[in-house]
């Protein structure tokens, strides 16, 4: 049955591409040439072209609410590279089928292809409940035992929970809110489902925009964006993508199952490598579009080249930038085969609640203060520049503020004298400034590193790794490993040498291949070479941004916190954590000043609940405040230890 292009556009399943066309008839002739987007190509009468791909080629934005005293733009086209940052407004219509939320929304590897529904009421599976209301994360479309499912994932607890669901369940799936800020680009391709307009909220801009504002004055409001679509398409014996409009005035008519598509040349991007099923791999492929600024050696991935595609897979890497004052630094990721070795480098932390989060079981959090600290209340301790501290654990003590108790979170440590230790309390809402001291010489892996403290973590290359020509962490004078992620990657090797395998990135490595033939698969074991990967800035963000929340701490308390009234007794606290904690000798200290505190309360009130801000601008303001230097910190260490013996 003859119909429209634009009617096949909107009827066309996603994941049912590619599909097979014959033009019936239009305003092309036989033999009509024309050339789009450079592409010169033929659409004759009983041509047959093959659909590889549909893509949003431009948006047209229309604003969605009055505007008092302003006369609305008529709907506008915003450019793909229009620095704008929005919101987005959850979809209320309902998807009644998994398949309708597939045939929909692109579902893919990267972060941005993780939609997430709820469910208007619990849906009971084998080993799971989930309940109405719960945000489901949909995480990738697969083949299991000859049936597409949907795999998909809650977090309860700081867990994840993994399930699939099959394209027939049904049910009122809705889109959750989202809380993240999107770019125009990360919009258009992963975020407008197909058929439908997406609502969307402008919340800035990311860059200076030369040219002129589409929007009123001061606009900060609702946007409907609708896409214009685009056809990506592959014609006989060429090896290029031919890109048509769907506006086109031409009839075509779907031949796929009585068509031999393998007549048509099979190009693939790396994502669509990667959205391929597990069984569909090894397959050898020819490089038609090589990435730019690869670093695999002897020119693998060079256009011409035959390569070997071995499978997809999930892969861990540690993300670490330069520690330098001066932008722009340099950003990493680093597989956790790295054979380098690193030693420690001091941490900085800039709030108490900083010292909360690095403390560590495997050894007391050692540091010295660099910006001097000015209680609110006579409870809390003060804190000088050159102070030394042991930190220990957080808890609540009660402090007097304008005649009422109160009750505040603070970290508790040991203040190192010369010849004693003295109990501290430290607010966690505590602006100030710590560095840490390091007395531990030993070189780690950084599998080790990753295993014995808390990230992030501050390092410098000691061993470079041997096993590589040029080790680009060896030359930084230090990194901060800030997070361990996951990414997505297809595992490639020349086609001359299929033993020694190289792991490519599909977020960040575009390439273009033509499919070859199958591949032999081989139970015997690869060489797996992994990089040490140099990211740009614009990537090493998006990495940090869609992480999953919960691989995070808790934001900071605030400034000048409300401390809220309590009638708990300092002595009732000490009870509570006698119960959980086992006393060591220098835990007792802090007992200690906790019941001398408890003397005092109701003699001493203080002037007032917040920091005194001209004794902090005073403090900012002083140019003699420095560290002090760890030689001497270490030999004060010692004879402290000394005299304690």
């Amino acid at each position: 049955m003859a119909m429209t292009l634009e009617e096949f556009v909107h009827s066309l399943d996603l994941r049912t591409l590619p599909r097979v066309l014959e033009v019936q008839s239009g305003i092309y002739f036989e033999g009509s040439i024309y050339e789009m987007f450079g592409n010169e190509c033929c659409l004759s009468t009983g041509e047959v072209i093959k659909i590889i791909g549909l893509k949003i080629k431009k948006i047209i934005a229309e604003i969605c609410e009055h505007i008092e005293g302003c006369e609305c733009p008529q709907p506008f086209e915003l450019p793909m590279n229009f620095p704008g940052l929005f919101k987005i407004v959850a979809d209320k219509t309902p998807y009644l089928t998994m398949e309708e939320i597939t045939r929909t929304i692109h579902i893919g590897s990267s972060r941005l292809g993780h939609p997430s529904f709820y469910h208007q009421k619990d849906v009971k599976l084998e080993n799971l409940i989930i309940k109405h209301g719960e945000q489901i994360m949909l995480n990738s479309v697969e083949e299991i035992n000859g049936e597409i499912m949907v795999n998909c994932g809650v977090v309860r607890n700081h867990q994840n929970h993994s399930f699939t669901l099959p394209l027939s369940q049904e049910g009122e799936f809705y889109e959750c809110e989202d809380e993240h800020i999107y770019t125009l680009k990360e919009i258009v391709e992963w975020k407008i489902p197909k058929n439908r307009t997406r609502t969307v909220k402008l919340t800035g801009f990311s860059n200076k925009w030369d040219l002129t504002n589409p929007f009123p004055k001061g606009f900060y409001g609702a946007l409907i964006l609708k896409p214009v679509y685009e056809i990506q398409a592959v014609m006989k014996f060429r090896k290029d993508i031919v890109r048509i409009l769907p506006s086109l005035d031409v009839e075509v008519k779907d031949i796929t199952d009585s068509y031999d598509a393998n007549w048509f040349l099979q190009l693939l991007s790396t994502q669509e490598l990667f959205e391929m099923t597990s069984k569909e791999f090894p397959i050898v492929a020819e490089v038609i579009e090589a990435p730019q600024g690869n670093h695999l050696p002897r020119s693998i991935l060079q256009p011409g080249k035959t390569i070997v595609i071995h499978k997809k897979y999930q892969a861990s890497r540690i993300l670490a930038s330069e520690i330098r004052s001066n932008f722009p630094k340099r950003h990493f990721l680093i597989p956790t085969s790295y054979k380098g070795k690193f030693k420690r480098r001091p941490r900085e932390f800039p709030t108490a609640y900083d010292l909360e989060i690095a403390k560590s079981e495997k050894e007391p959090l050692h540091v010295v203060a660099t910006k001097a600290f000015h209680p609110p209340h006579d409870e809390l301790s003060s804190v000088s520049v050159g102070d030394q501290f042991l930190v220990h654990h957080s808890q609540t003590t009660e402090v007097l503020c304008e005649g009422i108790k109160k009750v505040v979170n603070v970290l508790a440590c040991e203040k190192i004298l010369k010849k004693s230790y003295e109990a501290a309390l430290l607010p966690l809402y505590m602006e100030g400034g710590f560095v840490e001291l390091i007395h531990d010489k030993k070189q780690y892996q950084i599998s080790e590193l990753c295993s014995q403290f808390h990230l992030p973590f501050n390092v410098k290359v000691s061993v470079r790794d041997l096993s590589i020509d040029e080790d680009i962490l060896a030359a930084t004078p230090g990194l901060r490993l800030e997070e361990a992620i996951t990414d997505s990657y297809l595992l490639i090797s020349d086609f001359a040498n299929p033993k020694e395998c190289w792991e490519i990135p599909v977020s960040r490595l575009n390439m273009t291949v033509q499919l070859v033939n199958s591949f032999p698969k081989d139970t015997k074991s690869f060489l797996v070479r992994t990089l040490v990967e140099e990211i740009t800035e614009e990537q090493y963000y998006m990495l940090r941004r869609y992480e999953s929340s919960f691989s995070h701490p808790p934001p900071r308390p605030p400034k000048h916190p409300a401390v809220e009234e309590t009638r708990l007794t300092l002595l009732t606290l000490a009870e509570d954590r006698a119960v959980g904690l086992p006393k060591s000798p220098k835990s007792l200290h802090v007992d200690k000043k906790l019941h001398s505190n408890q003397a005092g309360l109701d003699s001493k009130v203080p002037v007032g609940c917040q920091n005194d801000s001209a004794d902090l601008e005073k403090e900012k303001s002083k140019s003699g405040a420095t560290v002090v230097a760890a030689t001497n910190v270490t030999t004060e260490i010692s004879k402290s230890k000394k005299h304690q013996k």
